[in-house]
């Protein structure tokens, strides 16, 4: 596609957002991420999770619009908490709380939240404009990838996936290949047999993403929630309920704004939108290496634990630009850059949407109105969650948590079987809810089994088309220039990563 097509498709996505209806799913989902960011325990993945039985009912453009915003809201809104009560919304904001609970316990609570919101704001709309920049050169780039080299990317990114998950990497292989084989039963991706019944027709079908991802997501987190609630940090309700922050509170000074300089927000939104581009990277990984990298160059360095504003503002701009970063790969190789795109690719597999380089030709028109999303949502960061929003955030922390996760566990199960009308696989999902728990209770991330499944079909896929095509044989990986690059990437990424792991600028100092 034409880089000037492209860019009036995009415009015809801000245009789209102009509808009423859009228009109200984009804030409703801005909304409902911000709420489920800023609860410990509910992410925005948790969010769209529960979303996915409901974009059945959706128009395609609304749904991929509303979860465009969820991701962008709660990425920021995990930072609520983190400052207010040192209770993290979502893992992307442990470092945002190392800043910025200092601060909040200095009297600057709010000042806190203005920088975590404007790093946000600026990371994100940096985020979502390199995503529409480069999206194109991806999918021009997609297309030079023949069979063996897409066998061979797929390979590098469960790899990358599970060498992530840091002390865990053992574990994570078992996961990822629970989900590969998980995907395999049903029909064969190549033949019309069925494999991996048992013996029983119900499972002719196969297992539904629906059951995965609501059981695995869903039900696990409402487990572990339910049985961590003895033993978590309890909320000064009546704290919370004296605190009376104003409005322009939350407004960041100009002077501290300098101090900061525009050169951390900008090299701290680089740093995140490559690092969402990898697989399975992830918002953690993106705040704490732009934290690290702006504490080691920092004028300051000694503010850092004690209530730096430019660590807040580096880790909040990293992880929400990391949101624009981790589409690209999902968009253009069906590979999610992290678990909340891992169920945006489930939402864009039931609508009928096919990720490839061929998306943006056969279908940009309902993928540019997530574009205008994702960015019109990191606009309005600052507007909406600070100046109506703000004085509000931290009374968010006392809603009854029996009430709460009792009402979204009802939701979870009765959205597994409006989706299916299968009582079946709204079985299934219970019990994967149940596997989840004990795999995360004994330390197995459940992220790895759900991206192995999701791509477990196409790397079996194409390593037979490959194999068939080379007549058996396996040298075909290592002839085939764009197979040999991914096997090579591969191997670094494993060496730099598992052998010579980077140091930690704990370690290293």
């Amino acid at each position: 596609m034409a880089v000037m097509e492209f860019a009036l498709h995009i415009l015809g996505g801000f245009a789209a957002l102009t509808d009423p209806t859009v228009l109200f799913y984009m804030i409703v989902g801005f909304l409902i991420g911000t709420f489920f960011g800023a609860v410990p325990g509910l992410t925005a993945v948790l969010a769209i999770a529960l979303l996915l039985p409901i974009t059945y009912s959706l128009d395609v453009t609304a749904a991929l619009v509303m979860c465009a915003s969820i991701f962008m809201s709660g990425m920021y809104a995990g930072s609520i908490t983190a400052t207010t009560i040192n209770i993290p919304g979502a893992p992307s904001s442990m470092m945002t709380g190392v800043e910025g609970y200092p601060l909040m316990q200095q009297g600057h609570g709010a000042n806190a939240l203005g920088h975590a919101a404007l790093g946000s704001m600026v990371g994100g709309t940096i985020g979502a404009i390199f995503l529409i920049l480069f999206t194109p050169v991806a999918a021009s780039l997609a297309l030079l990838i023949q069979t063996p080299g897409k066998f061979s990317l797929i390979l590098f990114a469960l790899v990358v996936i599970g060498i992530s998950q840091r002390g865990a990497i053992a574990k994570s292989v078992v996961t990822t290949a629970l989900g590969v084989m998980i995907a395999t039963i049903g029909i064969d991706v190549m033949q019309p047999v069925a494999r991996f019944t048992f013996g029983t027709s119900t499972l002719v079908e196969g297992i539904g993403l629906m059951s995965v991802v609501i059981g695995t997501f869903a039900i696990s987190e409402l487990l572990i929630q339910a049985r961590d609630v003895m033993h978590a940090r309890t909320v000064d309700k009546e704290h919370v309920a004296r605190l009376t922050i104003k409005r322009r509170d939350f407004v960041p000074l100009l002077a501290e704004i300098r101090e900061i300089g525009v050169w951390t927000y900008l090299k701290s939104a680089i740093i995140g939108f490559f690092i969402g581009v990898l697989p399975g990277a992830g918002g953690s990984m993106a705040a704490f290496v732009s934290y690290a990298d702006a504490m080691r160059r920092s004028k300051r360095p000694e503010l850092y634990g004690k209530g730096s504003r430019e660590g807040i503002a580096a880790a909040e701009t990293a992880n929400n630009s990391m949101c624009g970063g981790a589409f690209v790969p999902m968009l253009m190789f069906g590979i999610p850059g992290d678990p909340t795109t891992a169920i945006v690719l489930g939402v864009l597999i039931i609508n009928g949407l096919q990720p490839g380089p061929r998306l943006l030709d056969n279908q940009i028109d309902m993928i540019a109105p997530m574009f205008a999303s994702l960015l019109m949502s990191a606009l309005i960061l600052i507007p909406v969650t600070l100046y109506l929003l703000g004085p509000y955030f931290v009374r968010i922390v006392s809603i009854r948590k029996a009430l709460l996760y009792s009402s979204i566990a009802v939701v979870a199960l009765v959205g597994s079987y409006v989706a299916t009308f299968s009582s079946f696989q709204m079985l299934l999902a219970l019990v994967f809810g149940i596997i989840a728990f004990f795999l995360r209770t004994a330390g197995y991330p459940t992220v790895t089994l759900l991206l192995g499944f999701i791509l477990g079909p196409d790397l079996e896929q194409y390593l037979r088309r490959s194999l068939q095509l080379a007549k058996g044989d396996p040298t075909t990986f290592l002839t085939s220039p764009d197979s040999l690059f991914f096997l090579v990437l591969t191997a670094l990424f494993f060496y730099f990563m598992v052998i010579k792991p980077p140091r930690t600028p704990a370690t290293a100092s």
